[in-house]
């Protein structure tokens, strides 16, 4: 178990794409006995190298990058002004005539990957893809643990195939992008603890559990059902070191939030989030979208423009299916208070 060697205490913080980690809230989690995570998904590699070396400014422990595993699409001229037309309703909440192409529809991952083998952190996690068995030797010969997320069993099996040193089993509850590679991502429908009982009897790499995991006493169910560890995204998502906007994190944490639930809308993939109006508005052509990153790349620009003017109704309110439970507090504290709770569990 070459990954739980690595921090004292079973909590990993989710990676939350979008400049919503910092380099002191991945410190802060890591120095406090967990592991932080950093999402490079949509960073470049120059950005790469200069958050890493802010978080190892700020901590000696180790900590992990999280990436996406994807290809740059080939756009087709007549998809790309069909998803133009579809986002006509959001646009004129906006007030916008048109929408803004994007410069790139996503980061080259190839170079991510030679850039994260360039940084060498203590761990490597990855979603929507797998990698090959080659990438991994590769990894694994940096002296990178590699860990592979997954929604189902077949997946668990073919991570530990190409050589992963654990999984993540990322239940239906979970906050945020579904990590469904294999079959449609609608099936993959298996709660957290469901999953992780179902993966751990199949495969004899660890597993970490992740989906709706709130508070000490989810934790140690976890544990007793096989995992070696949790992953925590929405929790760590309010704490104080954490970069959301004061808007997404005053509608994550008001008592009458609304539900959450899984869309394609905003980027191509299932994620789960709060309602809000851009899904609404969305939801007649949500089947018809492109797929990430086409989706993703094209509604950027809503997302950014929504985030300037404090507009929760067109941002994307990732998060899982238990913050209602969800504590703003200092992230070493956060730890502190998990680690009280399962000893009291």
């Amino acid at each position: 178990m070459v990954l739980r060697t690595l921090f004292p205490h079973p909590i990993i913080q989710g990676p939350t794409a979008g400049g919503q980690n910092t380099p002191a809230q991945i410190a802060a989690v890591s120095n406090a006995g967990a592991l932080g995570s950093l999402a490079c998904s949509l960073l470049t590699p120059d950005a790469m190298r200069s958050q890493v070396e802010q978080i190892r400014s700020l901590t000696a422990r180790p900590f992990a990058l999280n990436f996406f595993v994807q290809t740059t699409p080939q756009v087709d001229p007549a998809e790309l002004e069909q998803a133009r037309r579809l986002l006509r309703p959001v646009l004129d909440v906006l007030g916008w005539d048109e929408l803004p192409l994007p410069a790139k529809w996503c980061e080259d991952f190839s170079a991510q990957f030679e850039t994260l083998l360039e940084l060498r952190p203590a761990v490597a996690s990855f979603t929507f893809n797998i990698l090959s068995a080659g990438q991994v030797a590769r990894l694994r010969a940096a002296g990178i643990v590699v860990v592979g997320t997954i929604t189902t069993v077949a997946e668990a099996l073919a991570w530990q195939e190409v050589g992963a040193d654990a999984v993540i089993a990322s239940g239906v509850e979970s906050g945020g992008h579904r990590g469904t590679f294999l079959g449609r991502q609608e099936d993959a429908t298996l709660s957290t603890f469901d999953l992780l009982a179902a993966v751990a009897d199949k495969i004899s790499i660890p597993v970490v559990s992740a989906g709706g995991i709130m508070d000490g006493a989810d934790i140690k169910r976890a544990l007793d059902l096989g995992a070696v560890a949790v992953q925590m995204g929405t929790a760590f998502l309010v704490v104080d070191e954490s970069a959301i906007t004061p808007a997404y994190k005053a509608r994550l944490l008001a008592p009458d939030r609304p539900a959450t639930r899984l869309t394609r809308s905003f980027s191509g993939r299932y994620a789960r989030g709060l309602e809000n109006r851009f899904m609404s508005l969305m939801a007649p052509v949500e089947a018809q979208v492109p797929a990430y990153p086409i989706q993703n790349a094209l509604t950027g620009a809503i997302r950014a423009e929504a985030g300037k003017r404090g507009d929760t109704e067109l941002m994307s309110l990732w998060c899982g299916s238990g913050v209602a439970r969800a504590r703003p507090m200092p992230a070493a504290q956060l730890v502190a208070t998990l680690l009280a709770e399962i000893a009291a569990a």
